[in-house]
């Protein structure tokens, strides 16, 4: 017996451990204690067994030298058997039936060689069975005054270990509560498990009673004196890792989320230990559909231009689009980094699919029609465009030249090349704005509906909220920001906004493509605003650490063109339901449409040629209505959300 000692790297020896050279010496006494208690079950002791001594001697002598070889061979000394399991038992029922094989081939050669004349080949057999359990239970033994050791041990400091329960008990959760059963110097005790699966309800798994299911959580919690919860399903979606932590906070228990080893194969825990967090998780609402079958028919043998193609909403669109076959699908865009990233993605995911990648701005007009009148769109996703808020509050001229005069570019060239439908990517930012980028989206659906209204085609807008885990957006900032160990800045405690993914942004944006008719705005039904300190902590939680003791989580105050929650649509706009039972269309009556808005667009221009910023904002908020941007003070570009 080995006393425990602290190994190298923090790791902790098991309390008893066996060398395997001292295995090998139990072997061989074993080996030669079958040997004779096989030939004494086949002879019986008397004068019959010593008649037989000189064959049993033989077969002893061929055991030490074939077992131990053969045991070799399979690693029953090259293992750690405080840790065996049923896999270990395989292996010595192998081996061993293995080495009696050797060892009846090698008695059956010195029997034909005449060494032996009398050999009661049954012996043979009781050998086997004998071997297996002597072996067997030699490595069980092992095992067993290990964990009577670390019982002793446990019951010896019982009084200062945490009282643990253990959410799940599939394997992760039968594989945690087994490491705390072995490793009673963390010491941990878990006294109970919670699972949904009602087969599992009142099974004991190593011990430890399925007590109840997760909606009986707190009462098990109670009932079992519990310190701390463990959450052990590497695929807890975030509505139980919400409830869950919900429960816990009301009763003043810390919980945690156990990455354990499969995460860690699966790569889904990085140095720092953190849960990675599922987009999806955050949205509180179920996904929108999609009408699988009206989005095929749109764009299958259809000739499809992407502008952004190298954004997150434009790649998205791109592999979305990409699956409904269509003839050929074109990217547009500006920076040929992230649109060479895109086109590589693509072809390794589109197979087959023509690819043809443009490197234009949508501001030049010849460059965009020369493209139109090669590639003929039949169908056009506009997604380029500036959308930090910040950042176009000091670079108006450019918010205006790119979301504007860029969306009026591409239209004109949709036009003249004999585009069937357009769809133009938009914001709820748009409604009624307080900032240079709101306020130039929603000039630009007000060019999208005029084209619609001048040509009669199925040229329309789609509108919607934030997109969680894209390019610069909210998640991914605060990703980073716990990553570096906080604190997460949020500029606001009652800030609020509409959330989506981005395969349901892109799902929207193709069922619009599908059934738009012209002219409308296109609006998904999003549920109610989520708060952005909600969000934080929501990040923070699936993360697996806790907000406010783990990571910090601290005001900036509102920034220029930010509104404290946002809106879909005007109070005054109609909407009206489509076949689509997540997809709202509304009628933008008070919008700019034929001389006036030619117009506008114009004097913007003139006003971008002159730099005149102030010119710029006053003149979108005397067209775009219930504009008030530049209300706020100068933008703190430092601060983040």
């Amino acid at each position: 017996m080995v006393p425990r000692m602290p190994e190298k790297r923090g790791l902790i020896r098991p309390l008893f451990q066996i060398r395997n050279r001292f295995l090998l010496l139990g072997d061989l006494i074993l080996i030669v204690t079958s040997v004779l208690a096989s030939f004494a079950l086949r002879l019986d002791l008397g004068q019959l067994f010593l008649a037989y001594i000189p064959a049993a001697g033989t077969m002893i002598v061929v055991a030490i030298i074939v077992k131990p070889l053969v045991y070799f061979l399979y690693g029953l000394y090259r293992r750690y058997w405080v840790y065996a399991s049923t896999r270990e038992l395989l292996t010595i029922s192998v081996a061993t039936a293995t080495a009696s094989v050797v060892m009846a081939l090698t008695i059956m050669l010195i029997i034909l060689a005449g060494g032996l004349t009398n050999f009661p080949r049954s012996v043979i057999g009781i050998d086997w069975l004998l071997s297996l359990f002597s072996v067997g239970g030699l490595r069980l033994a092992v095992r067993v005054l290990a964990e009577s050791g670390q019982i002793i041990q446990k019951a010896d400091g019982l009084a200062g270990m945490r009282r643990v329960l253990v959410v799940g008990a599939g394997d992760a959760g039968a594989l945690v509560v087994r490491e705390m059963q072995r490793n009673p110097q963390l010491h941990i005790l878990p006294v109970a498990f919670v699972d949904d699966d009602a087969e599992k309800q009142g099974k004991d798994i190593h011990g430890v009673r399925v007590a109840g299911t997760t909606r009986q959580l707190a009462s098990v919690i109670e009932r079992s004196r519990v310190d701390e919860v463990v959450i052990a399903i590497p695929t807890a979606p975030g509505s139980i890792v919400r409830q869950v932590s919900d429960i816990c906070r009301s009763l003043g228990i810390p919980f945690r989320t156990m990455p354990g080893v499969y995460d860690l194969i699966g790569g889904k825990v990085s140095v720092n230990r953190l849960r990675e967090v599922d987009i999806g998780d955050l949205l509180r609402r179920e996904p929108a559909r999609i009408d699988e079958e009206g989005v095929g028919r749109a764009f299958t043998g259809k000739r499809v231009l992407v502008t952004g193609a190298g954004g997150s909403i434009g790649l998205e669109l791109c592999r979305q689009v990409g699956r409904w076959h269509p003839d050929q699908l074109a990217l547009l865009g500006h920076g040929e980094n992230s649109l060479f990233e895109a086109l590589l993605e693509l072809n390794d995911n589109l197979s087959g699919l023509p690819l043809i990648p443009y490197v234009a701005d949508v501001r030049d007009a010849e460059r965009l029609d020369a493209i139109f009148d090669e590639f003929r769109p039949e169908v056009v996703f506009h997604a380029a465009a500036h959308k930090h808020v910040t950042l176009m509050e000091v670079n108006v001229e450019e918010s205006v030249t790119n979301n504007v005069v860029g969306t009026q570019r591409v239209v004109d060239a949709a036009l003249r090349a004999g585009t069937d439908r357009l769809v133009l990517i938009s914001t709820d930012k748009a409604v009624e704005p307080v900032s240079v980028m709101g306020a130039t989206k929603r000039l630009a659906e007000m060019i999208v509906r005029d084209a619609a209204l001048r040509s009669g085609r199925a040229f329309v807008s789609v509108r919607f909220g934030n997109v969680l885990g894209s390019r610069g957006s909210i998640v991914p900032i605060f990703k980073r920001q716990i990553a570096r160990g906080g604190p997460i800045t949020v500029t606001h405690p009652e800030m609020k906004r509409y959330f989506m993914t981005i395969p349901e942004a892109v799902h929207l944006v193709l069922q619009a493509a599908s059934m738009g008719e012209g002219g409308e705005v296109l609006v998904l039904r999003m549920g109610d605003q989520i708060r952005i300190v909600d969000l934080a902590e929501d990040i923070i939680r699936l993360s697996g650490l806790e907000p406010g003791k783990d990571i910090e989580i601290v005001y900036t105050g509102i920034r220029p063109g930010e509104k404290l929650s946002e809106a879909l649509w005007d109070e005054t706009m109609h909407y009206q339901p489509t076949d689509h039972p997540d997809i709202v269309r509304l009628e933008d009556d008070g919008a700019l449409e034929g001389e006036a808005l030619q117009g506008t667009l114009e004097e913007l221009t003139r006003l971008v040629r002159d730099s005149d910023s102030q010119a710029l904002i006053g003149l979108l908020n005397e067209r775009v209505p219930g504009s008030v941007v530049g209300r706020m003070p100068p933008p703190d570009l430092i601060s983040v959300i």
